[in-house]
Order: structure tokens, then sequence, then C-alpha cells
């Protein structure tokens, strides 16, 4: 019996560290961008277009919908008119708002500055989650809870799956497989003696 228990413990260490080796450096960067991609950009995306006009010259102007969406106080308090929410800081977040939403994911997915985007996107995510429950006051029964036995709430359990990727991306940076890798590489090239590009 010992013999099998110690050729089991040395069967699964060796397929583990293997594993592990043969995955380290790229894969659990490319896997946590491609889950954002997969399941996120989507949603981000369909959420951005929300928040500005129509076609290309449509994409530079600001929506009214963005100012319901994001300071719903301040438009209350300017009596329902957008066009008297102050600039600052209203306006500010309201625009910083929007493009962040169609440029971080993209950042993320491209692995390029893919760190600071996702810790952006993470504060997105938390801001997006404190406006639902403070100015948009969505139920409990939205929120869910976190530690029970349901796996379904749209805040609780689901953004805190949203943030699994980026917190991966934030902490361990986007993998080989991504624009920053090559950027550090070409960095370093020279440095190193080799090429420099042109």
């Amino acid at each position: 019996m010992t013999r099998l228990s110690t050729f089991i413990v040395a069967l699964h260490h060796r397929f583990f560290t293997t594993l592990e080796r043969l995955l380290e450096g790229w894969f659990m960067g490319l896997l946590s961008r491609f889950v954002f991609a997969a399941v996120l950009w989507g949603y981000f995306l369909s959420s951005a277009g929300t928040k500005v006009g129509e076609g290309l010259s449509g994409f530079f102007q600001i929506s009214p919908g963005a100012y319901y969406q994001i300071a719903l106080p301040a438009v209350e308090a300017a009596g329902g008119d957008v066009e008297a929410v102050a600039f600052l800081p209203w306006g500010l977040i309201v625009t910083l708002g929007t493009y962040a939403e169609f440029i971080l994911p993209v950042l993320i997915i491209a692995g390029l500055f893919a760190r600071v985007a996702s810790l952006g996107m993470l504060i997105f995510i938390g801001v997006q989650t404190l406006v639902d429950v403070t100015v948009h006051m969505v139920g409990p029964e939205t929120v869910g809870a976190l530690f029970d036995r349901f796996p379904d709430g749209l805040v609780a359990d689901q953004r805190l799956l949203w943030a699994v990727p980026l917190v991966y991306v934030a902490v361990k940076g986007p993998g080989m497989i991504s624009l920053d890798h090559l950027l550090a590489r070409s960095r370093l090239a020279p440095l190193r003696g080799g090429p420099v590009a042109a």
C-alpha cells in the first residue's frame, strides 16, 4: 500500500509540475483575457453604445442617456435638463465613464497596458455596482448575496466572477501572447545586444 501511495503521489506531482511548466507565462493571462472577451466585451460595448449618438460622428457626442445612467442625481437636481448639468464634476465623470467603457476592454483583450486597463475596469465595475445599488436602487433580489446557496445574483455573484480575470491580469500581467510582452521585448532587445527596431 505504501508503494502504491508513493507512486500515486509521485505521478500526481510529475503530471502537475509538467503541466505548470508548459503553461507558465502565457496560458493564464491569455485565458483571463479570452474569458473577459467572450463573456463581457459584448456587454460593455453594448452598454457604451447607449451612451453615445448614432453613427461615426455620433460616437463623439455623449447622449442624454449617459447622464441618466451615470449621473441621475445630477440630472434630477437640474430638473431633468441634461444641458443644465455642470461639466465639473458630472459631465467629466460621464465623459470619462463612457469612453472608458469603450477603450479599457479593447486594451485588456489586446494585452496593451493591460494591467492599468484591468485596474481601470475593476474601478469601473465598482462604480457601476455602487451606482446600481445607491442611485438606481436595485433590489436585494437583483443584488443577491455572497455565501448563499444561489449563484445567480446579478450584482454580488456575477460581478465577483467578472473581477477574477481582471484581478489576474492586473496582478500577473497579460502573459507572453500580448502586445505588452512584444513591447517589453522590443525595449529590452537593445539592452541585450539584439536588433534594434527601425
